[in-house]
């Protein structure tokens, strides 16, 4: 049995790469031997880092439920909006929290290190956020985490989706693929 998280780098109650991201934990529900979790960004508020508010009272409570989320599972699966042909402030901050050692506890260790990753991205735009998604990848690989080859980006996202599904034949193969190579590389690291 293998542990993914999927999430976005968005709080956003209609974002797209959050429809991204459950719309992907629902396809990896169908796989055998896969534990699924979806989070959402938005129930982990966090300050903006600093290490005068770390060193004075140490990482927050939702840093450490966040980074207990990334130790205990096998790979994530990070559906990226674009800003500015980058990823998001709250990613960047989240990830950063939870990079942090908790010195409360003697069992803490990485988030990331060894970790499998999948990529994606939606946007309302033409390029599906895909510029977005070069930093991110150079990123995280810095920090340890092992980023697969394909990656999905569904552009034209306003019609890509209705409600919560994504109904675009072509984006769902795309997704699927993209899945599929996520699970079976994290059972093959993992084995």
């Amino acid at each position: 049995m293998i542990k993914l998280l999927f999430l976005a780098g968005s709080a956003r109650k209609e974002s797209l790469n959050k429809k991204l991201a459950l719309y992907a934990s629902k396809m990896a529900e169908e796989h055998e031997a896969v534990d699924v979790q979806f989070l959402d960004l938005a129930d982990f508020d966090l300050p903006i880092y600093n290490g005068d508010f770390e060193d004075e009272h140490g990482l927050p409570d939702n840093a450490i439920r966040l980074k207990k989320l990334f130790m205990d599972c096998d790979g994530f699966f990070l559906a990226c909006p674009e800003y500015n042909s980058s990823f998001t402030p709250l990613l960047k901050n989240s990830m950063d929290w939870i990079s942090r050692p908790n010195k409360k506890d003697d069992n803490d260790g990485s988030a990331f290190q060894g970790k499998i990753c999948a990529l994606g991205s939606a946007s309302p735009g033409p390029l599906g956020g895909i510029r977005g998604l070069f930093p991110v990848r150079m990123w995280l690989s810095t920090i340890g985490v092992n980023i697969i080859p394909a990656q999905v980006c569904v552009n034209n996202g306003m019609d890509a989706f209705k409600g919560d599904d994504l109904v675009d034949g072509q984006k769902q193969k795309m997704l699927g693929d993209v899945i599929n190579q996520f699970i079976e590389t994290t059972k093959k690291l993992n084995a």
